[in-house]
């Protein structure tokens, strides 16, 4: 949360305790050791600013009701200095506290000063932490539920960037394995459907449009010269040939789509290197694993997952063998202090056999965090879409874009928890209304730019408001404004902590109400110079929020709609 905010939360809890201390002391409570009590914001802001609960709290301890308490300890506050104002009793024993005049003052001249660093924590510390998102496999264009996990994993690591984390972005490639295999398999027969057309495709192979584009492509270069080589050789060299063009094209609409990883890591690189055979070392050397049938299992059972093979009978490692290594790799020999993994809901089984491997080897699992992304279900109207309107083709994350603004689609797939299904309307994110929720926040920042330029055109420049200006700003819908633009910080605090990038749209979301609100009840244009430029100044703590938000989720602040 922001120093006022935070400063003023801790300040809470001391005036209470010296308050309760100083009655103590005169007598009017039995002496006894003070314990933790709570300090909220209540619904009903008409209710005070913060409620605290401490009567009800210590009402064991010093042993008369909670309304003998309160009534001691508002006696003895000590408000001179602080941002209270005043606090009253309310109900059995609650104590709520009013904030200042001041207070109000000095969140709008703080958002000023700080402009882009404004909502800024330090709760990271600078620990390393890398997220790894997307990494969809390498054998053909990605698709939907890519386009939200590429969303989601961008933003929330940004959200740890603005709360102090030194953060690391990695996509993953699986470049070696089962789906390597069957991409050569592809390739190779659709190269040799070009010069026999009864080579017949097997139903597991993969079907797509850019498996024929390839072997096209290969065969203009080299003809029918690799139907004389064994399968084998053919196979590595249409492999070799694609896969390099497929990690291009998805670097390549990534960027598009405002994402830029600062790895590409190869799970090649792992079997290259022996990692991934050091791994099943580790845990065979700390007693982890045991022959049956021929095949080297993991005992899973030992950390409350089932029991799992890593290496089958002949001889070759299961896909979790290298996945184990890689953050092995992540963990312990690039340091990371946390890695977490952006992943589809249908992992949710192969997350406890993770956590359960690295544990195993002796690291901490409470390192892995896994957010797990559900599905997204495009509609348009009331039907849910599947082909592109455009190509007629399965909608991919490229022919999305192709129909949909970049701003939409980023802003939009952050717009609910990772956890919940995602309705994307195909329509709405193209709709210039207030029903679109990207438009209707790029909007508020719009209007805010064209009063500003108004004003100035009449003449009227932002002065630096005094605290005595800014004091003034006290109707209901400029309090709500201020004390919603205080909470930033908090805000992405909490989101950085639960990986819940969706906590800052509906926050920014919520800022552009406040502000419309605001701006409909209260004119900024008016003959009293020093509420004007109060006002003015609101406007501009308003705008930095909004752009802060916006330019950290790669979402353009319009100046002008």
């Amino acid at each position: 949360m922001s120093v006022i905010v935070k400063s003023t939360t801790e300040s809470i809890k001391s005036l209470i305790e010296n308050a309760a201390k100083k009655a103590i002391a005169e007598g009017l409570l039995q002496s006894a050791e003070l314990t933790p009590f709570a300090v909220e914001v209540p619904a009903d802001r008409s209710h005070g600013d913060f409620a605290v609960n401490a009567a009800m709290v210590w009402s064991r301890v010093f042993r008369t009701n909670p309304r003998a308490i309160a009534e001691a300890i508002v006696n003895n506050l000590q408000l001179t200095g602080t941002y209270i104002d005043r606090a009253e009793i309310a109900g059995p024993g609650f104590i709520n506290l009013f904030l200042s005049d001041n207070y109000y003052a000095d969140i709008v001249s703080d958002v000023i000063a700080k402009g882009a660093d404004y909502g800024c924590s330090e709760i990271g510390k600078g620990k390393k932490i890398m997220v790894e998102f997307v990494s969809a496999n390498p054998t053909g264009p990605m698709h939907v539920g890519n386009a939200r996990g590429g969303a989601l994993g961008d933003c929330i690591a940004a959200v740890l960037e603005k709360a102090g984390y030194d953060t690391f972005r990695e996509f993953y490639i699986n470049d070696a394995g089962n789906q390597i295999a069957k991409f050569g398999l592809s390739l190779d027969i659709r190269y040799k459907q070009l010069f026999d057309e009864t080579v017949e495709m097997p139903e597991e192979a993969y079907h797509g449009q850019d498996i024929i584009d390839h072997a096209k492509n290969f065969a203009a270069i080299h003809g029918d010269s690799y139907l004389k080589v064994t399968e084998e050789e053919r196979r590595d060299a249409l492999v070799k040939f694609a896969l390099p063009q497929n990690i291009e094209a998805l670097e390549r609409d990534l960027k598009k789509y405002r994402i830029v990883y600062d790895n590409w890591f190869k799970e090649s690189t792992l079997h290259n290197n022996g990692e991934a055979a050091k791994v099943v070392e580790l845990l065979t050397e700390r007693g982890y694993t045991y022959e049956q049938d021929g095949a080297l299992w993991f005992k899973g059972k030992e950390f409350n997952t089932e029991d799992f093979v890593l290496r089958r009978s002949n001889g070759f490692f299961t896909y979790v063998v290298p996945d184990i290594a890689y953050h092995y790799n992540k963990l312990v020999t690039r340091g990371f202090d946390k890695a977490v993994d952006v992943l589809g809901a249908d992992h949710h089984g192969y997350v406890p056999r993770l956590k359960g491997a690295l544990q195993a080897l002796g690291i901490d699992p409470s390192r892995l965090d896994v957010v797990l992304m559900q599905m997204v279900r495009l509609i348009r109207g009331n039907e849910t879409v599947k082909l592109s309107k455009r190509s007629g083709k399965a909608i991919t994350l490229v022919t999305l874009l192709d129909e949909i603004p970049i701003d939409a689609a980023r802003f939009i797939f952050n717009s609910k928890e990772p956890n919940t299904h995602l309705e994307f309307d195909l329509d709405l994110a193209v709709e210039q209304s207030s029903q679109n929720p990207v438009y209707y926040v790029q909007y508020a920042h719009a209007r805010i730019c064209s009063i500003l330029r108004n004003l100035e055109a009449e003449g009227i420049k932002p002065e630096q408001a005094k605290t005595d200006w800014l004091v003034r700003l006290n109707t209901s819908e400029e309090r709500e404004l201020i004390r919603h633009i205080s909470a930033f910080t908090g805000e992405i605090e909490a989101a950085a902590l639960g990986y819940d990038s969706a906590r800052i749209t509906k926050y920014v979301y919520e800022l552009a109400t406040l502000f419309h609100k605001f701006y409909n009840a209260c004119r900024v244009k008016i003959d009293d110079k020093e509420l004007m430029q109060a006002r003015i100044a609101l406007c501009i703590a308003t705008k930095t929020v909004i752009a802060n938000v916006l330019t950290m989720f790669k979402i353009e602040a319009p100046e002008s709609m």
